[in-house]
């Protein structure tokens, strides 16, 4: 009996012996073999990197109104993993958020991820009182929300931001990197309930820049409206207008109509969003003259007082081109060819020019490629090389037709007149906060007597031709109209599908503005000095008055 139990025993403390010769094998394996992989599982269950980020820069018009700014939000997330009760958190949520608890649930309730959103970028205050609740699982950060203050003004210039805080489309794509600044980091510590108890390892995140803009809100929300009116005016299908300083080449004022309210960009439809004036070609019609009568200047074979006696009619190789009113053999000036618009005046000057100069002439004038103007997207236009014409494209491309150019490129050109021949990159933004200011980036275009000579010719377009609607009491206004049949799918023409335009420049002895108007298919009318001229005139009143520009001229025409 006595050996029995001894034997028991024996069988017993040998058991008890194994189990420690394994439990001592297993903690050797643990501290030495795993050591590192099961130091960083702890690492990851308890510290946990968190991004800082920065605050994203304002964009100011050039008078410091804010166009767009940050505003503090809360960005709250959950480790499903972590909370015990997720239909007690779900409902604790739709108090605080006001999000819907059933929807919130099914997130708080799959274990299978740890880390969920419950919210982007919600209210601070509510966020804060979910905050003040406790509840395991549950982490907040600070973000910021984009606002867009003056809502519809200028939405197609600024753009939007995404949900990240990146730039996505306008200038906030353009100058995301300064916008954006750098974000921090941090290291949290938190215990197995998911609560912060310690921060460590700080970098403090550097705050974005501020772009300020050439824009003016006031001259950009007129030019706005008075689109607007125009558009439901003439039923048309979209409008756009460009306010240039044609000295320095800052835009005061870039709209298209219809618009939207950049609070809602992502909603808004996609052809809404574009900025048209620099994304989207037109053929320009007769506002293209001003570059055929320049190169026939410019290359000594007319005067702006050389006669011709001009046909209603021209056959240009296999095509037939008249000019848009019906009317008997005139004998005009070289200055009449413009102020009446006539097509068989212009074809006949880029017959005397040729290709080859007319060519060079539309390069050096920037059509053909972009501006440069900051603004991301910008098209070059569409124009042929002098060896891809054919024999009708003489008689096609002086009077605007199969060429195709961005509201920008012909503001640009005008403006170049207007500033006594040189041509100055259009450009939206003044200066970033740390930073200089662009380059003018000008050259010359025309001799300044050439300007000049333009200039008196442009100003008998609104005195006594086919811009008479452009006129601005009290003020000498020079400019441009344009009609443009819109061109189909098939290589011709749509009918009843028209452009029509004006580009001005006031006051016309001291050129502050270039003035462009684009209607795209008005009904009940079609040409530029009936449907875009009286914009002109409309936009032109407010600016002059608003920024105090002293008359030039004792009476309007």
């Amino acid at each position: 009996m006595n050996r029995l139990v001894n034997r028991r025993i024996r069988v017993f403390l040998a058991a008890i012996g194994l189990a420690f010769a394994l439990l001592l094998v297993r903690a050797t394996w643990l501290q030495t073999v795993q050591a590192g992989s099961l130091s960083s599982l702890g690492q990851t269950q308890h510290r946990e990197a968190v991004t800082l980020p920065a605050g994203r820069g304002t964009i100011f018009d050039r008078s410091g109104v804010e166009l767009a700014l940050g505003e503090s939000a809360t960005t709250v997330y959950a480790n499903p993993k972590q909370i015990a009760n997720p239909r007690q958190a779900a409902a604790a949520v739709e108090r605080t958020l006001g999000l819907n608890a059933d929807q919130v649930f099914s997130s708080l309730a799959d274990r299978t991820h740890g880390f969920v959103y419950v919210a982007r970028q919600a209210d601070p205050a509510q966020a804060a009182a979910l905050q003040r609740l406790k509840l395991p699982g549950f982490g907040f950060y600070p973000e910021e929300h984009r606002n867009y203050p003056q809502r519809s003004v200028a939405a197609q210039i600024l753009g939007f931001v995404g949900t990240d805080g990146n730039g996505l489309s306008g200038l906030e794509l353009q100058f995301d990197r300064a916008l954006a600044g750098r974000a921090g980091t941090e290291t949290v510590v938190k215990d197995p309930g998911g609560r912060v108890i310690e921060v460590q390892n700080q970098h403090p995140e550097v705050p974005g820049r501020d772009v300020y803009l050439t824009l003016d809100h006031s001259i950009q929300a007129n030019a706005e409206q008075v689109l607007r009116d125009t558009v439901r005016k003439w039923s048309a299908k979209s409008a756009s207008a460009i306010v240039l300083d044609p000295r320095t080449g800052a835009i005061l004022a870039m709209a298209v109509q219809p618009g939207f309210d950049a609070n809602r960009f992502p909603s808004a439809p996609s052809d809404l969003q574009r900025n048209t004036t620099v994304t989207d070609t037109y053929e320009p019609g007769s506002t293209f003259k001003l570059i055929t009568v320049a190169g026939a200047l410019s290359e000594r074979i007319v005067s702006p007082t050389t006669r011709f006696r001009l046909p209603y009619s021209l056959h240009v190789a296999d095509r037939v081109i008249h000019d848009a009113e019906q009317r008997g053999t005139v004998n005009y000036s070289v200055s009449q060819i413009l102020a009446h618009s006539s097509n068989i005046g212009a074809i006949t000057l880029a017959q005397m020019l040729g290709r080859t100069r007319l060519s060079a002439w539309i390069t050096r004038f920037g059509f053909g490629r972009t501006t440069g103007i900051d603004f991301p997207g910008e098209s070059p236009g569409i124009v042929l090389p002098p060896d891809k014409w054919s024999g009708s494209t003489i008689g096609n491309v002086p009077i605007g037709q199969g060429i195709a150019v961005t509201p920008v490129q012909m503001a640009a050109a005008y403006a170049a007149v207007a500033n006594r021949g040189v041509w100055s990159r259009p450009h939206l933004v003044d200066h970033v906060t740390g930073g200089g200011r662009p380059s003018l980036n000008k050259r010359r275009i025309v001799s300044p007597r050439i300007a000049k000579q333009l200039m008196s010719m442009l100003k008998d377009v609104v005195a006594e031709g086919t811009g008479q609607y452009a006129a601005v009491p009290g003020y000498q206004v020079a400019g441009k109209t344009g009609t443009a049949q819109k061109p189909d799918s098939h290589g011709g023409y749509a009918t009843g599908r028209y452009v029509a335009s004006f580009v001005g420049i006031v006051p016309a002895s001291r050129p502050r503005f270039v003035i462009l108007v684009r209607v795209d298919e008005p009904r009940g009318a079609i040409w530029g000095g009936t449907v875009a001229a009286p914009a002109f005139q409309q936009i032109a009143r407010f600016d002059l008055q608003y920024l105090e520009v002293p008359p030039d001229a004792s009476t309007g025409h």
